[in-house]
């Protein structure tokens, strides 16, 4: 009887172990980047608190205003002006960091780690993840505040807004980043980002809305893909986990972060970031 051939075994135990080896140097190179942005941004401090202002003004002095108006929603005034909030933070947040990279370009950083054997992929994902773990401690600030102020909602549908906040985080931080990767000053990033955004806001919801708008413009906002984030947070927090709200909502939001992280890899990958 002929010997049993070892050359596929032994080759399918290679792959296996260079396939272990490469995901092994990208967590350990994701936490080098994450604990290094981590740092820098625990030193702002005064970063970190500007960053949560802007959603509590508009907690304190518009969701008073918002109490005895009919809004159309299934929720009263807090359960939805506060996931709008949410959303909020993550949009102007999270598309605001690519400034980091621009300072790093300036600083000649980013020139340097491109002679690094650090993976590329972990370049991007050490910078969001630190960016989701910022915003969801400023979303759990946020969401406290307004508990205080008269929300009322479940510890599930809470911890629903913040796994929405995340994924808008990670989608938006990674075309942040890309972006500043691609051009080479502030006064190049900025008007793009202000760009996007205000319409982004307005047509999405995060303050009113879209049952309130004109037929035209509700239209519209059909083609913002925030709308639906914005829509599923807030029936999470009037308790229903189970419509097609917060199931149309969760297919977006993993569907634009997919394709946010692989133009943002690839841009960095390029780039030789």
């Amino acid at each position: 009887m002929p010997p049993t051939s070892t050359a596929p075994i032994t080759a399918n135990n290679a792959t296996t172990a260079t396939t272990a080896a490469r995901l092994s140097r990208l967590l350990s190179d994701t936490g080098l980047i994450f604990h290094r942005s981590l740092r820098q941004t625990v030193r702002s401090r005064l970063g970190l608190v500007f960053g949560l202002l802007m959603p509590l003004l508009y907690l304190v002095l518009f969701g008073p205003l918002l109490q005895d108006l009919p809004l159309g929603g299934s929720g009263d005034a807090w359960q939805t002006l506060v996931p709008g909030l949410l959303m909020q933070l993550g949009l102007f947040s999270a598309a605001f960091c690519g400034f980091a990279i621009l300072i790093e370009k300036q600083l000649g950083i980013v020139e340097r780690m491109r002679v690094t054997p650090v993976s590329r992929l972990a370049l991007l994902l050490g910078r969001t993840l630190k960016d989701v773990l910022q915003l969801f401690l400023q979303s759990l600030v946020l969401v406290l505040a307004a508990v205080a102020m008269g929300l009322r909602t479940s510890v599930l549908g809470a911890v629903i807004g913040f796994l929405f906040t995340a994924l808008l985080t990670i989608s938006l931080a990674s075309l942040s980043y890309a972006l500043a990767m691609r051009v080479d000053s502030p006064q190049e990033f900025a008007p793009v980002v202000n760009t996007v955004n205000m319409p982004a806001m307005l047509l999405s919801g995060l303050l009113l809305p879209m049952s309130l708008a004109p037929r035209w413009l509700d239209a519209v906002s059909h083609f913002v893909p925030f709308r639906y984030l914005v829509d599923a947070v807030r029936a999470a927090f009037v308790g229903d986990y189970w419509s097609g709200a917060v199931g149309v909502g969760a297919l977006v939001a993993v569907v634009f972060a997919a394709v946010s992280v692989t133009v943002g890899t690839r841009v960095f990958t390029r780039a030789g970031a």
